[in-house]
């Protein structure tokens, strides 16, 4: 999964860009809070996708 994909997943569930600091995107939906590394063309690592699934669900 590519950050742009992440990206749109967090947006069709609720959350909301709060704000960005360097390559980090910050997600806020409620007090779930999701940091994003966003590097584009690249592939995100499988721990972080685990916890997006897991804040998705949440």
């Amino acid at each position: 999964m590519t950050a742009k994909e992440a990206e749109k997943l967090l947006l069709q569930n609720g959350f909301i860009l709060l704000r960005q600091k360097g390559s980090h995107r910050i997600y806020l939906k409620g007090k779930i809070r999701q940091v994003l590394p966003f590097h584009a063309g690249q592939t995100l690592h499988p721990k972080i996708v685990k916890e997006i699934m897991e804040n998705i669900d949440k």
